[in-house]
């Protein structure tokens, strides 16, 4: 009777044996792939976490350069509608200096006209006189009324230096207007050039911005997804723990110590 109850007890103990080197199978191979599991999506999560963090930086960066573009298109706009308000009064002014300048050409030569005939007349004394009225004439002055010709160059001379005063103001006027509309036209294509440069860079970094963007949620999606991995893998390590890591003895000295046992009831 006592025999089979050795017998029985040494076949419970190498049941448990097996049954125990099954478990450690299973523990090591389980622990195994959830470590190899663990390390990888940990890993990823990183890389991700990182790229989505310079993907975000990447869009913040081209955010700012698609401002200033903003600010310096804004600015460029606001000179040259200023530079076109200037140019319109510039050109508006110019044109009536001219049109006056040619007025008051046109009437300083009428005048000069009128006296010259009126000189030439004076200069021919009593020629221009008849009967009676005419001698008396000649009683009155014996030299013919001529004007303020001698004095200071004469009205006649005042004149001829105001029409070419004003015939000069005509050409330095016309002069200055042809200076300012070149300058006005090489303002506007030089800043026509430089917006149209902006505006291609700004739209080059829209559509950057835009792709880097879509990559970031794409890259956001997939971290949340890796996580829930990292973090499916961590719980089922957690549960693993109970069973398959050593708290205690370790399995090695189980199962010396089972063999021993079982050596000793034979």
């Amino acid at each position: 009777k006592v025999k089979k109850m050795i017998k029985d007890l040494i076949v419970k103990l190498m049941e448990q044996a097996n049954s125990e080197a099954d478990k450690k199978a299973y523990c090591d191979t389980e622990l195994g792939t959830n470590k190899l599991t663990r390390e990888n999506k940990q890993s990823e999560v990183e890389e991700l976490s990182a790229n989505v963090d310079k993907h975000v930086a990447e869009s913040a960066q081209l955010s700012e350069e698609l401002a200033a573009l903003a600010d310096a298109l804004a600015e460029l706009r606001k000179e040259q509608s200023e530079a076109t308000k200037l140019r319109g009064e510039e050109k508006a002014a110019n044109a009536q200096t001219v049109a006056d300048a040619k007025v008051a050409q046109v009437a300083v030569e009428k005048a000069t006209k009128v006296l010259k005939d009126f000189y030439a007349g004076a200069a021919g004394g009593s020629s221009l006189l008849q009967g009676g009225m005419a001698e008396e004439m000649k009683q009155a002055s014996k030299e013919p009324y001529t004007g303020m010709q001698s004095e200071n160059g004469g009205i006649i001379g005042f004149l001829e230096v105001v029409l070419s005063d004003f015939a000069r103001l005509e050409a330095e006027t016309s002069t200055s207007e042809d200076s300012a509309a070149s300058a006005y036209e090489k303002f506007m294509d030089e800043s026509n050039k430089d917006a149209a440069v902006k505006e291609t860079a700004s739209k080059h970094k829209t559509d950057k911005k835009r792709d880097v963007d879509a990559e970031t949620e794409s890259l956001k999606k997939e971290l949340e997804l890796t996580q829930d991995e990292l973090d499916a893998a961590n719980t089922y390590y957690d549960k693993l723990k109970p069973d398959c890591v050593d708290n205690g003895l370790s399995y090695t000295d189980r199962v010396r110590m089972r063999e021993e046992e079982i050596q000793s009831l034979k």
